[in-house]
């Protein structure tokens, strides 16, 4: 065999060594477990969704994301009481706004709906802007779970959903152009936040790592309150 076409031996220790390093640098980190004590030992069974407060100046933000609610609580396996429904109790009551629905004590709560748990939300930002050559529609909302009785914060989280003009463009500024032009054209005809809300809300109680925990109404909820215990315990010594 000439020199010119030598080829050095396959070392498979060394394959499996390449191997091995690709996949460690194709994992997925799972982000910081959050603390789930309080959670699983007040694990509610129904949630009162308070109609959130508004951090924006759209004016109807709370209410548009109050319709995107219900379903996603409900199928991660809770009871949620028809938020049309406590909106209309609160505000016969003399409470016609979310910030004064939101002070509304726990005891309350308690007394007049019998939940388990109170979701209060805040929309720190909802609807679309537009640029010369970007339009963006964009929602954000944080949330909190906390227990009627006790008043213990349960669970919290934050969650964001984006829609660009210019997401996958590849055709320089007279695309970016008529992109954002089509976009606002479509926005115009058909609100895309509705949509971007049921993403969001979706996304924040879903989450495998820092969602809401699965509910007694879902079938899977024993073996994850197992899971979860375990994970809670302290180390054996």
């Amino acid at each position: 065999m000439s020199a010119g076409r030598f080829r050095p031996p396959i070392v498979p220790a060394a394959l499996a060594a390449l191997a091995a390093l690709a996949l460690a640098s194709c994992a997925v980190t799972p982000p910081e477990a959050v603390a789930r004590g309080a959670y699983l030992e007040h694990m509610p069974r129904s949630i009162l969704v308070v109609p959130p407060l508004d951090e924006t100046p759209v004016g109807d933000a709370p209410y548009g994301w109050l319709a995107s609610a219900t379903r996603p609580l409900a199928e991660r396996g809770y009871y949620v009481f028809p938020v049309a429904l406590v909106d209309a109790i609160l505000k016969e009551n003399g409470l016609p706004t979310p910030g004064e629905m939101h002070q509304v004590s726990l005891a309350k709560i308690g007394e007049v709906f019998g939940a388990d748990a109170v979701l209060y939300v805040d929309v720190k930002e909802w609807g679309t802007s537009y640029h010369v050559l970007e339009s963006q529609t964009k929602v954000t909302f944080g949330a909190r779970l906390v227990d009627v009785k006790s008043g213990a914060e349960l669970w919290r989280g934050e969650q964001t959903a984006v829609r660009s003009s210019n997401q996958g463009n590849q055709n320089g500024l007279a695309g970016m152009l008529a992109n954002a032009i089509a976009h606002q054209i479509v926005s115009s005809a058909a609100d895309p936040t509705p949509e971007l809300a049921r993403d969001a809300s979706w996304g924040l109680f879903h989450d495998p790592w820092r969602g809401l925990l699965v509910g007694p109404r879902h079938p899977g909820f024993e073996e994850d309150q197992k899971k979860h215990r375990e994970a809670s315990a302290p180390p054996a010594r």
